[in-house]
C-alpha cells in the first residue's frame, strides 16, 4: 500500500482508503487511547472521535521524509488521539475510569511492536493504570507520549509545577512497585 496515494485518497473521500486507514490504524490507536481510558465501550468511541479529527484534519498533516511518512504519521494521529482522550476525560471532570484491559487489545494487530514488547507495554500500563487519575494523566503525556510539561499543563488546565510534581510522585510509585517486583522475584528464584 502506497502510505502517500492512501492519504490522498483519504484527504479526497474514498471511502473504500479511509476504511482500509482505520483498520489498518485502528489496533495502535486504541492502545493509545487505552493509556488514558479503561472502559473499553469508552475507549472505542474516543478513537472513533479520534479519527473523525484525523480524516477531517488529514490535508494538515505534513511530512518532509518520504521514507518515514508511517513514523511521522503515527506520532501525528497519536497527538490525535491523546488529545481527544484527555478532552473526554475533562468532559467527565476526570472521572476516574474503572474497569480492565479488555484482552482482545493486545489481540489486535499492531506491526509496530514485538511479542515482548507487547509484554512489556501491558505489564507496564497495568502499573501506570494503578496511579491516581492526575498523576496516570501527567505520566502517560510526559513519558509515553512526549508532551512537555507546559504542554501538559494547558491540556489540563493545571500549573506547570503540578504537571512537574505529578510526574515525579508517579515516577516515585512505579519506582516502588518496580523495586518490589524485583525484590518478589529474587525470593522465589532462590526457593
Amino acid at each position: 500500500m502506497d502510505l502517500q496515494q492512501t492519504i490522498t485518497n483519504c484527504i479526497n473521500n474514498h471511502h473504500r482508503e479511509q476504511k482500509a486507514f482505520y483498520e489498518k490504524y485502528y489496533g495502535y490507536c486504541l492502545k493509545t487511547v487505552f493509556r488514558y481510558i479503561y472502559h473499553y465501550d469508552k475507549a472505542v468511541d474516543v478513537v472513533n472521535d479520534g479519527f473523525v479529527k484525523v480524516f477531517r484534519n488529514l490535508e494538515n498533516f505534513k511530512y518532509q521524509d518520504v521514507d518515514n511518512i508511517e513514523m511521522m504519521l503515527m506520532g501525528w494521529m497519536r497527538r490525535i488521539m491523546v488529545n481527544t482522550s484527555i478532552d473526554s476525560l475533562r468532559k467527565n471532570n476526570f472521572a476516574h475510569e474503572i474497569g480492565d484491559l479488555s484482552e482482545q487489545v493486545w489481540m489486535l494487530e499492531d506491526r509496530s511492536q514485538s511479542a515482548e514488547q507487547v509484554i512489556l507495554y501491558k505489564e507496564l500500563i497495568s502499573q501506570v493504570k494503578k496511579l491516581p487519575p492526575a498523576y496516570r494523566a501527567v505520566f502517560n503525556m510526559y513519558v509515553i507520549d512526549g508532551f512537555n510539561h507546559q504542554e501538559i499543563a494547558a491540556h489540563l488546565g493545571i500549573a506547570i509545577g503540578t504537571s512537574k510534581s505529578n510526574l515525579s510522585k508517579a515516577r516515585v510509585y512505579l519506582q516502588k512497585v518496580l523495586k518490589n517486583n524485583e525484590q518478589d522475584l529474587a525470593y522465589a528464584t532462590n526457593r
